[in-house]
């Protein structure tokens, strides 16, 4: 499932947390139920993001620092859901396979060197970087575990997808049609991660709706729905 988790100035963003003789003072920029959000999270969240996109972290606007702030608070919003279950962890081949899929994306770091220069520049290494990979799949893996078995998808929402869609990407793309039987299980598969989606986008509005979400920045008008009761 691909989604999650959810998350203003290019200079506040890049910037070191505020300083005091020669010590170091992060700031507060989220509380969500009583927990802290620091600006240092904030950064790293943010960093993080704009290295598995494939994003340069000068081209980032308001509306992604904005976006990161807003997906840091629904990740918080679900680790209170998860916390009782006892998450389990993701087992390190699956993290493994998605660092080297990362990885794959930048052929300017095909050497050991060039790779730990490409994760230093965004504040990461390897460790940290399995570290956060490990927790967004455990994350996904509970909401996925959560929500699919509330979905059904019949033979006629099949049917109806292959007719108004399927068939018609497969003729935009001028290949042949491609007998029902043979695309069912896949469709099934696209439809169940459609409601899929659609079940954490209301459970996301639900939990920010009944959370006490308080920020201590300005935000770009019309960018995320932090501070606010849903999403």
């Amino acid at each position: 499932m691909k989604r999650i988790l959810p998350l203003l100035a290019l200079a506040l963003a890049l910037a070191p947390p505020f300083a005091r003789g020669g010590q170091v003072i992060d700031r507060i920029v989220a509380i969500v139920n009583g927990h802290v959000v620091l600006q240092s999270e904030w950064d790293d969240a943010l960093c993080f993001e704009a290295f598995t996109e494939g994003r340069p972290l000068a081209q980032l606007s308001e509306q992604d620092r904005a976006a990161a702030l807003d997906r840091l608070i629904d990740q918080e919003l679900l680790r209170e859901q998860v916390q009782a279950e006892q998450m389990e962890t993701a087992p390190a081949e699956e993290v493994q396979k998605k660092v080297e899929e990362i990885r794959s994306q930048h052929p300017e770091a095909a050497s050991e060197q060039a790779w730990k220069a490409l994760l230093a520049s965004y504040g990461l290494d390897e460790r940290k970087l399995k570290a956060r990979l490990a927790q967004q799949l455990a994350l996904l893996r509970q909401i996925d575990v959560r929500l699919r078995p509330t979905v059904q998808v019949d033979a006629t929402d099949i049917e109806a997808y292959y007719k108004n869609t399927f068939l018609p990407q497969m003729h935009k793309a001028g290949a042949a049609d491609v007998p029902l039987a043979e695309v069912s299980a896949r469709i099934r598969e696209i439809l169940t991660q459609q409601k899929v989606n659609d079940l954490f986008t209301a459970w996301m509005q639900s939990l920010r709706h009944e959370s006490k979400i308080h920020t201590n920045v300005a935000l770009p008008s019309g960018a995320g729905n932090v501070g606010g009761a849903s999403q």
